[in-house]
């Protein structure tokens, strides 16, 4: 479980520290991979305090859902429509209801353990 946080962790140091730029023409397309990406990674925590983890979920659910952000940001470009905030409204509110289910389970679980 800690494995995906320490690689976000390592991730973030190793971006921080290159000089790396996205041009600006491609801001759109990164923002909603990396949005994307954050609500797989949650979703993936919470199945994992859920004991319902799945491994080949977890990994097609990342690609799928980074693959069908850029898809919806390419066509809204090419149509002329802002498809990307559907997507950065739907990646956004699944992200907060994960990390809402998240600080349930582990504040349920806080609680068990003070109890015994």
């Amino acid at each position: 479980m800690w494995l995906p946080i320490l690689g976000i962790i390592l991730g973030v140091f190793l971006g921080l520290s290159s000089n790396i730029t996205i041009p600006e023409q491609y801001s759109n397309y990164l923002s909603i991979a990396l949005l994307a990406a954050l609500d797989t990674l949650f979703g993936g925590i919470r199945a994992h305090l859920q004991n319902m983890y799945d491994e080949a979920v977890f990994i097609s659910g990342f690609f799928f859902n980074i693959i069908l952000a850029a898809s919806l940001a390419f066509l809204g470009v090419h149509l002329g429509v802002d498809l990307y905030l559907a997507a950065i409204f739907a990646f956004g509110v699944r992200l907060f209801q994960n990390i809402a289910v998240i600080r349930r389970l582990l504040l349920a679980r806080r609680t068990a353990a003070k109890q015994k």
